[in-house]
């Protein structure tokens, strides 16, 4: 049978570290467009109790979108031992495209994809750059297409990469910007065949796109007279919050329910990270689905407290330092089987069920 197998990973991480004290000279404004009153000391202490969140990564300013993205891809390449021009596709995930410093315009002509194939020299005119915007979970929804490309026989080999700069699409009046950063991860997807079925075995996709459209999108700045960009990140994060807690954990337990799965079998949960206190509530819910008071110790990695949110570079990100021993104590063995999930605008959720082959 035809496997989608991940068989080589990397990312990248800008050097620029943000503490949190970078934000103790901002002016934040509520959503009515009026001055917060309270200290930012005040201010960045309970957004640190709440996400955890003490330091992010910005991209130095020469740097683009697609050059993080490129960079990473060739990890990824490098890891698999794979040569470029075998790739069928080159897929890649973002929410704004380049974004140049201190611009604010996002940049999707030429595509993000193609940029990146030009980025890593792919002479080879037969593979295809395609872009994937799906808000956060877009690596995951870019990973389920390559898996249904390579199962369905289309392809044999496919990069797939998740990078965004979400630091130069935010808002500077308002508190969420604290949650934002940028990076990179990419993995590489092989047909393997095998009698054996393994790498990614079932996956599902919810889209709520009614009422729940505008929890995450594009507006103007919280601080009216401010002149920098006309769009930037505008989340309504009670709403955000609720929505992922209530319907997260469903589409994981849904997931394994119809992959035929015991929750007993899965290893690693690696969750899309914006807020601690949200994923640690996700998983303590998907396992009381499931019958099981208290999560497995150790069972969800966690990079958010000191990469912040890099949108749909954190879950390849994550992957890539799990399965490089690079991430604590956090190991993936032959034969595990883990989820990846993710919520983001849309409103869109995704999870993934990965097994890794045996040895």
């Amino acid at each position: 049978m035809r496997n989608a197998v991940i068989t080589g990973s990397g990312h990248f991480l800008p050097e620029n570290i943000i503490e949190n004290d970078y934000f103790l000279n901002h002016t934040f404004f509520d959503e009515k467009g009026e001055k917060i009153q309270k200290s930012n000391q005040e201010t960045i202490q309970k957004f640190e109790e709440i996400t955890e969140i003490k330091s992010r990564r910005y991209a130095e300013p020469e740097l683009q979108n697609s050059d993080m993205a490129a960079i990473a891809g060739g990890r990824a390449l490098q890891d698999a031992g794979v040569d470029k021009e075998t790739l069928d596709y080159v897929i890649v995930a973002s929410n704004y495209g380049n974004i140049s410093h201190g611009q604010g315009l996002a940049d999707l002509m030429p595509s993000m994809s193609a940029r990146v194939k030009n980025k890593l020299g792919i002479k080879n005119n037969a593979c295809r750059p395609y872009d994937m915007t799906f808000g956060c979970p877009g690596f995951n929804e870019a990973l389920i297409l390559a898996t249904q490309f390579i199962k369905a026989g289309l392809a044999e080999k496919i990069l797939v990469i998740g990078s965004d700069m979400i630091s130069r699409a935010v808002d500077p009046y308002d508190r969420t910007a604290m949650i934002f950063a940028d990076g990179a991860g990419a993995v590489i997807l092989e047909n393997k065949k095998s009698d054996q079925e393994c790498g990614v075995l079932h996956y599902l996709t919810i889209s709520d796109n009614l009422e729940e459209l505008d929890y995450l999108t594009n507006g103007p700045s919280l601080n009216t007279e401010y002149k920098g960009a006309s769009k930037s990140v505008s989340m309504k994060g009670r709403k955000v919050y609720e929505y992922a807690l209530k319907k997260v954990p469903a589409a994981m337990h849904r997931l394994i329910e119809q992959a035929g799965v015991d929750v007993k079998e899965i290893k690693k949960i690696l969750l899309h990270q914006a807020n601690a206190k949200m994923d640690h509530a996700m998983v303590k819910r998907f396992y009381k689905l499931n019958g099981i008071s208290d999560a497995p110790k150790d069972i969800a990695p966690m990079t958010v407290q000191d990469f912040g949110n890099s949108s749909v570079a954190t879950v390849p990100t994550m992957f890539d330092l799990v399965r490089k021993n690079q991430l604590g104590n956090h190991q993936f063995y032959p034969d595990d089987k883990i989820i990846l999930a993710s919520v983001g605008a849309g409103m869109n959720i995704n999870a993934l069920l990965y097994h890794f082959p045996a040895e």
